[in-house]
């Protein structure tokens, strides 16, 4: 065994996979888990856990999985994270866990992410359950939303004793979890609903099509409901267009609009109520996680499929991960080029979009270079699908209901980083909400600090 290289992890093969929603990877069986745990060299001063946005104990938990007592290493994980199998497989641990490890010095860094996965799925295997509240402190809690920010706090803070009652809009809980990552990433039923139940069983209450500032207020869920703090994890929907002439043709879908449609809809099906359109070339503009996951869904679906990025594949935010197994399924990349104008035809319907070639110059305010328009470059892309994914923002409805709760320029809840506290007493909020759209990760985060405020706010 070579210690300076990680176990590979199974994968479908590229050709298969790209025309069914499967999930990707296959992760490790016991014995591959075993031996990459006994790669760590189990630092006293793990970097790997300060690269943690839950901060779990990493060492610990790969120590157990090393000594075979993979029950344990569940134990320690659920200490911190009431989310592992969804962490395992969506987290960026390449920017945070496994960035920090020392082993990745010299060689390839521990596969944190791909171990955690690992334990949770044989736990949940195993049927094994987070451990509940010995004790109940009699005081009730809302949280808004249950995606990744709302299941931690909620979850948390069960485990302290509160009364929880999670809060959502949608007809079936999980937030970005269930309607933005695609199955092939994230399966929905043996994961995601798994995880949900985890969260039930320590006491947390789900209601679902609820709408927070239309079928009930946050000030009417303190007042009339005797709800004694709320935390808001309602994330960011709101999909951000370019502006560019020709949008609003037929056969432009925001990349939100796109996943929520194939993940939780199953819009992908032909006997589906609202099915989507079947395109034969396709464009997606973007270059993050989201527009990877938006191109990898409509080449399942059967099209051609362009990812199309104004900067330079260097500066791709997407993970690395992400990039690599679109283009091994095929997706064509093309970088260095901004979309001027869509092309429709009579009837209104998408038959072009006009680019431009960009080239790199100095940094802006982010730090990444500049792109800047080729003067005479100009080109016409033919195709019949545009999917725009240039991220999203929170939509205002909550803070525009709730009485004295401060947002900033770009409608996201003024909230303290620490522990959540916003504006408004005794109502917290963490997550896109807050930051606009960002990782599952750092929302657990999040909602992790916001249940320790909470907690501190009640026992006062």
């Amino acid at each position: 065994m070579d210690v300076l290289k990680k176990v590979p992890v199974r994968e479908q093969d590229a050709k298969e996979r790209a025309a069914n929603f499967s999930e990707v990877c296959l992760g490790y069986n016991e014995e591959e888990a075993r031996e990459e745990a006994s790669r760590c060299i189990n630092c006293k001063n793990a970097q790997c856990v300060k690269g943690c946005p839950v901060a779990i104990n990493i060492p610990a938990f790969i120590e157990q999985v090393k000594n075979g007592d993979t029950a344990e290493a569940y134990r320690i994980i659920s200490e911190s994270s009431a989310l592992p199998a969804v962490c395992g497989r969506v987290c960026p641990q390449e920017s945070q866990c496994e960035g920090k490890c020392i082993r990745g010095i010299k060689g390839d860094p521990i596969s944190i992410g791909k171990l955690e996965r690992f334990v949770a799925d044989w736990a949940r295997e195993q049927g094994l359950k987070p451990e509940g509240a010995s004790e109940k402190k009699g005081k009730k809690v809302a949280v808004i939303g249950s995606g990744p920010a709302g299941l931690t706090c909620a979850g948390d803070l069960a485990r302290m004793g509160y009364d929880v009652t999670i809060f959502e809009a949608l007809h079936e809980p999980g937030g970005v979890l269930v309607y933005g990552i695609p199955e092939f990433r994230l399966p929905k039923k043996d994961v995601v609903a798994k995880e949900i139940e985890n969260v039930k069983a320590l006491g947390v209450k789900i209601e679902t099509n609820v709408v927070i500032g239309k079928s009930v207020t946050i000030d009417q869920l303190i007042s009339d409901e005797g709800f004694d703090a709320v935390f808001i994890g309602s994330g960011a929907g709101l999909p951000k267009f370019m502006g560019i002439p020709g949008e609003n043709a037929n056969g432009v879908f925001s990349a939100n609009e796109y996943l929520t449609r194939s993940n939780l809809m199953k819009a992908f099906d032909e006997n589906s109520n609202t099915p989507i359109m079947k395109s034969r070339k396709v464009a997606v503009v973007g270059g993050g996680n989201v527009a990877m996951d938006a191109a990898r869904t409509a080449l399942r679906l059967g099209a051609e499929v362009h990812i199309v990025y104004r900067r330079s594949e260097e500066e791709l935010p997407a993970r690395v991960e992400e990039v690599h197994h679109a283009r091994e399924e095929g997706i064509i990349f093309d970088l260095l080029t901004n979309p001027t104008e869509i092309i429709s035809d009579e009837k209104g319907w998408v038959t072009g979009m006009k680019c431009i070639r960009m080239e790199l110059g100095e940094p802006d305010a982010s730090g990444r270079r500049r792109p800047v328009e080729i003067p005479g470059s100009e080109f016409l892309m033919e195709l019949d699908t545009v999917i725009m994914s240039l991220g999203t923002s929170p939509n205002p409805l909550i803070s525009s209901t709730t009485e004295g709760l401060e947002t900033n320029k770009w409608k996201c809840i003024v909230a303290d980083e620490a522990d959540g506290k916003t504006t408004k007493e005794g109502v917290y909020a963490g997550g896109d909400a807050v930051t606009g759209a960002a990782t599952v990760i750092l929302a657990m985060g999040a909602g992790k600090a916001a249940a320790k405020g909470i907690d501190e706010y009640l026992s006062r």
